[in-house]
């Protein structure tokens, strides 16, 4: 379903109207003077439904099988986390 753009006053007066839209899988851009300030998408099902929508936007490329097993690139030794010592060494206490 296609994005819709609608002002916040238009919004409020047809809540429910677009919301349905929303519902059915429309993506709703709500502006303020003409300026996009938000955007309502529907909630999806699953990772796999939001995966290939990003794939069929041409936002993804993905073969659909599964990635491979990495080891870390860094294990900290002792009771310091790789975070607590990135902060120590970039001058945060």
């Amino acid at each position: 379903m296609a994005e819709t753009s609608v002002g916040v006053t238009e919004l409020k007066a047809r809540l429910s109207t677009y919301l349905r839209r929303v519902k059915q899988g429309g993506t709703l851009v709500i502006t303020q003077r003409g300026k996009p300030i938000a955007r309502i998408l529907p909630i999806r099902s699953s990772p796999e439904e939001r995966t290939e929508e990003l794939v069929q936007a041409g936002l993804l490329a993905w073969s659909g099988r599964r990635l491979a097993s990495r080891h870390p690139v860094a294990v900290a030794r002792g009771k310091e986390t790789i975070s607590d010592i990135l902060l120590t060494l970039r001058g945060h206490s």
